[in-house]
């Protein structure tokens, strides 16, 4: 799946430290070279900090962990002024969402208030504390987590914030073969330790501005589009994707074809991309929640539904 040497290194060095789960750490390269960010689903355990942990020393990035509480403010996210008393000024101490690779641990468990602070540090990449606005270093990637399992004083997160992550996925438990090599590893020293950077942050940022040229088709676009127009339509769904999520899939195929050595975007890419990009997106009726339909098989019934694009070259 991965072609790019550099990205290829990246995904090898992760995998060091997470074990069987290249498809989920492409992904959050994907993500990464798109410039989005990413929201994780899954129960305690599985290796989702050790996964971010991972990718930030891979790149040499400064990373930031915030453990998301019910007592957290929004200034101990983006930061605070503090009076100094021997300059008579106020001096500003950033908050941790200023690094390169944030992880925001268990973000349902913290108040509205609080999570509105990451609106506009992953829409806008910048800050706004005492009416005065920051921009975050680049490049800047968050991966956001919660547990499914317990609902118990949360805050579950509002169409608008989910609508800020480019993709949302799931680790999931390793095998039995994968679980016994986690075990080996781990056995004296974790692997974490002993990664060091394979990538800069000036080579990530230059790959990140190659992505933007990959070609996009007029036919792909419009695949898109009708993809994301079945979601506002399935006989399923009350709230469709927004045309955000028609951008966030380009942006993602983009990426994909990149890293495929492509230098552009093929339906295959779309398609791969479609249910970890638009599930997160949708909003079931009530008898859709109460049959158990998940939006992972309306995302799959809409990419059968929907007619892929063929060169006209290839038709005879």
């Amino acid at each position: 799946m991965v072609k790019h040497p550099l990205i290829n290194k990246v995904v090898e060095n992760v995998e060091q430290v997470v074990v069987g789960k290249r498809k989920e750490v492409t992904l959050s390269l994907i993500a990464m070279l798109s410039g989005g960010h990413v929201l994780l689903e899954d129960v305690p355990g599985v290796g989702k900090t050790m996964m971010v942990r991972a990718i930030a020393k891979s790149i040499g990035a400064n990373f930031k962990r915030i453990q998301f509480t019910p007592d957290l403010l929004p200034s101990d996210v983006t930061g605070v002024s503090v009076y100094d008393q021997k300059t008579m000024e106020f001096k500003f101490r950033p908050g941790p969402i200023m690094a390169n690779v944030v992880l925001a641990d268990e973000i349902n468990r913290t108040s509205p208030k609080t999570q509105a602070a990451l609106l506009e540090a992953l829409e806008e990449a910048s800050v706004t504390t005492d009416g005065e606005t920051r921009q975050l270093e680049k490049p800047f990637f968050v991966m956001a987590t919660q547990n499914p399992i317990e609902y118990g004083g949360t805050y579950p997160l509002p169409e608008a914030q989910l609508d800020r992550f480019l993709f949302k996925f799931k680790i999931g438990y390793p095998s039995h073969q994968e679980e016994m090599e986690v075990l080996n590893r781990v056995e004296k020293q974790h692997p974490i330790e002993k990664i060091e950077a394979v990538l800069s942050l000036e080579e990530l940022l230059i790959m990140q501005k190659e992505v933007t040229e990959i070609y996009v088709d007029e036919s792909i676009k419009s695949y898109i589009i009708s993809i994301v127009n079945e979601t506002r339509n399935h006989n399923s769904v009350y709230l469709g994707a927004s045309p955000r999520g028609s951008i966030a899939l380009m942006k993602a195929a983009q990426s994909l074809a990149f890293i495929q050595g492509r230098e552009y975007v093929i339906p295959d890419d779309i398609k791969f991309l479609a249910p970890y990009a638009l599930g997160h997106r949708i909003i079931l009726n009530s008898d859709s929640k109460f049959a158990n339909v998940s939006t992972s098989v309306v995302v799959s019934e809409i990419l059968q539904r929907v007619k892929i694009p063929v060169r006209k070259e290839a038709v005879r």
